[in-house]
């Protein structure tokens, strides 16, 4: 069954033509968007703010952001949301944030017990290694999610839509954020970082999160080989299983070190979305897609 909220255009999607004048946003948007992560943390840690509402702003402030570019430099305008999916990927944003607060609120918790209050390495050192630290965690666990029957029932809801795009990066079980978010960060935790490089490392996390997903043309040559962009994780999302590694969000280095690394200068899916789409209530189905994980099992899932 296809998802009724999904695009049914086939064939690889064109990128669209970008006027000349706003080239230079797609070759300004990463940067911009690290910059911007990069002043908030050094305000933050500098001037000894409380962390949550730096990480509240910036979560908005990269919503918005890259909400506009996909206006101004889609790479595919067909995969924009329509009114109906606007309403489902609200109502799966809210459901998953307030789930997510939650299970945040006691890693929150566990993380101010496990971390170290001040940092071990000067935080130059530290943050880098932070960041890298959470990018393993971070690939180790999204993999399982593919992986591991059980986690694939959480995390294929992800992959329902047949669009990539910045609102749907929301569409999730709000247990598979909370099992994603605790175990990054309590492995983080856990590995003695302090608390100031854990929430740098945060914000980095939600920058690539939003930045991979957001339906915008913009390419990186060669740094695609160190961080994730949206150029790869389209192919993550393929419905070819051939071509849809790239389980890092974050360092696409790990990608190459893991063997998962698939993409190449000019490559695009065919179509994004499930393998086998009858295997997941469509995404307009939202309490039945909330108890699937539950649903007695009339065949081995399919898994990507």
């Amino acid at each position: 069954m296809r998802d009724p909220l999904a695009s049914t255009g086939t064939g690889p999607p064109e990128p669209d033509s970008v006027p000349t004048p706003l080239r230079w946003l797609g070759r300004c948007a990463y940067p911009l968007l690290i910059t911007v992560l990069v002043a908030l943390a050094w305000l933050t840690l500098g001037l000894d703010w409380e962390p949550s509402l730096p990480s509240m702003l910036f979560l908005l402030w990269t919503v918005l952001f890259l909400g506009l570019l996909e206006r101004l430099i889609p790479y595919d305008r067909s995969w924009h949301p329509d009114r109906s999916e606007w309403r489902w990927y609200g109502a799966y944003f809210f459901i998953t944030a307030v789930g997510g607060s939650i299970a945040q609120g006691l890693v929150s918790a566990a993380v101010a017990v496990l971390a170290e209050p001040q940092p071990v390495l000067p935080l130059a050192a530290e943050i880098p290694l932070a960041v890298l630290a959470g990018a393993l965690a971070g690939y180790a666990v999204h993999r399982l999610g593919h992986t591991n029957p059980w986690l694939w029932r959480l995390h294929g809801v992800h992959h329902v839509p047949e669009k990539v795009n910045v609102a749907n990066n929301g569409v999730n079980h709000v247990l598979d954020v909370a099992f994603s978010q605790g175990a990054t960060q309590l492995a983080l935790a856990g590995a003695g970082f302090s608390q100031d490089s854990v929430f740098v490392a945060g914000l980095f996390v939600v920058a690539q999160g939003y930045f991979v997903h957001a339906n915008i043309d913009v390419r990186l040559g060669w740094l695609n080989h160190v961080v994730s962009s949206p150029e790869q994780h389209r192919l993550h999302h393929s419905t070819d299983l051939a071509e849809a590694g790239h389980y890092a969000v974050d360092l696409s280095v790990l990608d190459h070190l893991f063997g998962s690394f698939t993409w190449r200068p000019g490559r695009r899916p065919g179509a994004v979305g499930l393998h086998d789409p009858r295997s997941f209530p469509p995404t307009g189905a939202l309490l039945a897609t909330l108890v699937h994980p539950w649903r007695r099992r009339t065949r081995r899932p399919a898994r990507r």
